[in-house]
């Protein structure tokens, strides 16, 4: 029985990580949402209106960052629109590696220390990944008409 929650225990970890490599590129909208959000309830939007309002944000903001990356041309521009994907999710990489690594391990350096490699890590999965979207940007024929 032992040996079957170790298991389940791995397996929670394993999803937990590829969830949060899978979802870190959508960090900078989420962050844009649940502040819109939060705006909107405090300013008397109740519980529905924070809602639709989040949603609208995040949506926005994650449809102004494609945008950005087919409309731009130069690469330094693209860098600064990749790195305002890049610094949210590697500020939520830092925290979940943190909270996983505060459950594995009791010394505080190791767990900052591996903290700061899973932050490392999923920023750099999340500038690939990024990128990636920017390179499926205009087509082959497209610039054959230029």
């Amino acid at each position: 029985m032992i040996f079957l929650g170790i298991l389940l225990g791995l397996a929670g970890i394993a999803l937990f990580c590829w969830l949060l490599f899978t979802l870190a590129v959508f960090a900078l909208p989420f962050f844009a949402a649940v502040g819109a959000g939060t705006w909107a309830h405090h300013t008397g939007a109740g519980w529905l209106g924070a809602i639709v309002v989040g949603l609208i944000a995040g949506g926005i903001t994650l449809g102004i960052g494609q945008v950005l990356f087919a409309v731009v041309r130069p690469m330094w521009a693209r860098l600064v629109v990749a790195l305002a994907f890049v610094a949210p999710a590697a500020f939520v990489g830092y925290h979940a590696t943190y909270g996983i690594a505060k459950l594995a391990m009791p010394s505080e350096t190791w767990q900052i220390v591996f903290s700061i490699i899973g932050a490392i890590a999923i920023g750099i999965t999340t500038l690939l990944r990024v990128a990636g979207m920017a390179a499926a940007g205009p087509s082959s024929r497209d610039l054959a008409q230029v």
